[in-house]
């Protein structure tokens, strides 16, 4: 408990950071947000108007203090191109992104534990190599060409996945495998060496010794003494993935923040911008933390304290 009220502390300072950061970078970004909504043609009076009543013609600093205390009274301001409240928003589209992100951890997950566990069992054996062939074909694709690929084969060719659009399960199949994809190679590389260095301890050299195969020791007393660093790596992309679904929902046209967050950019609308990033960053600390968590659940000998 003292270790997660501190952690929770350490949250504070962040969004601060995070926060500030936002706001410096959006507001260095060429462009006038009142000339993007009104047009190249719009009428002085009219701009000078807007932009009064958006306030943002008042010193950057005035705009700054009071978008802090807005966040930590938890208004994120309204949004200028949508005209409704940013936290409103954004709570409508997180669950799609989050249903994208673990969708793309499950596949990832499925997809890896079997390659890194077969690859680590024979190293440098067939099945190894065919393993590790996969997991460099998977990093080496980026989304951007694994996700029309996939939408040309098997939605436009074979017909059996819906194109674009959140649905049903049919419709998360393909996202979630583009997502999935290059996590699974990572993971499965990393299990695998794991695997390696457990292999050759002395407690699985006993277990052997008493007449379990191989095989049998390796998942009855290897695997979860090698599950540490993967746990730590699989965190670490679990945050990742919610940045990574950010282009996945572009080619996909799927409603989540990464969609929200590319329409914000473009039309210059400073307060949505600012609360995907922050809604980004948070979850991605908050993923840590709870990664941090499990450490202690899976391997006994570590103590948060």
């Amino acid at each position: 408990m003292r270790y997660l009220l501190r952690r929770l502390g350490t949250l504070v300072p962040v969004a601060i950071g995070v926060a500030t950061l936002t706001f410096a970078m959006i507001h260095l970004v060429p462009g006038d947000p009142v000339v993007a909504m009104l047009g190249e043609t719009a009428a002085p009076a009219d701009v000078a108007g807007l932009r009064h009543q958006l306030g943002l013609d008042r010193p950057i600093g005035e705009q700054y203090v009071d978008f802090l205390a807005g966040l930590m009274r938890g208004n994120l301001g309204e949004s200028i191109s949508y005209h409704r409240p940013v936290a409103g928003l954004i709570a409508e589209r997180f669950p799609a992104t989050l249903e994208l992100t673990i969708a793309g951890l499950v596949v990832g997950v499925l997809v890896a534990f079997p390659l890194g566990i077969v690859s680590g069992a024979n190293p440098g054996g067939p099945a190894d190599l065919g393993a590790m062939g996969f997991a460099i074909l998977g990093i080496s694709i980026p989304h951007i060409y694994l996700g029309p690929l996939l939408m040309i084969v098997f939605s436009l060719d074979l017909r059996w996945f819906p194109l674009t659009g959140r649905g049903g399960l049919a419709h998360l199949v393909l996202p979630a495998v583009t997502l999935g994809t290059a996590l699974a190679a990572v993971i499965a590389r990393m299990l695998r060496q794991s695997l390696v260095v457990v292999r050759e301890s002395d407690y699985m050299r006993t277990a052997r010794s008493k007449g379990r195969g191989a095989m049998a020791a390796l998942l009855i007393h290897g695997l979860r003494n090698a599950m540490t660093s993967v746990v730590t790596l699989v965190g670490l992309q679990a945050g990742a993935l919610l940045t990574g679904a950010l282009i996945t929902e572009m080619i996909f046209s799927w409603p989540g923040i990464g969609r929200l967050l590319i329409g914000a950019i473009g039309a210059r609308d400073y307060p949505l911008v600012e609360g995907c990033v922050l809604t980004f960053a948070f979850t991605y600390v908050v993923v840590n933390m709870a990664t941090d968590l499990l450490y202690g659940i899976v391997d006994p000998r570590v103590r948060l304290e």
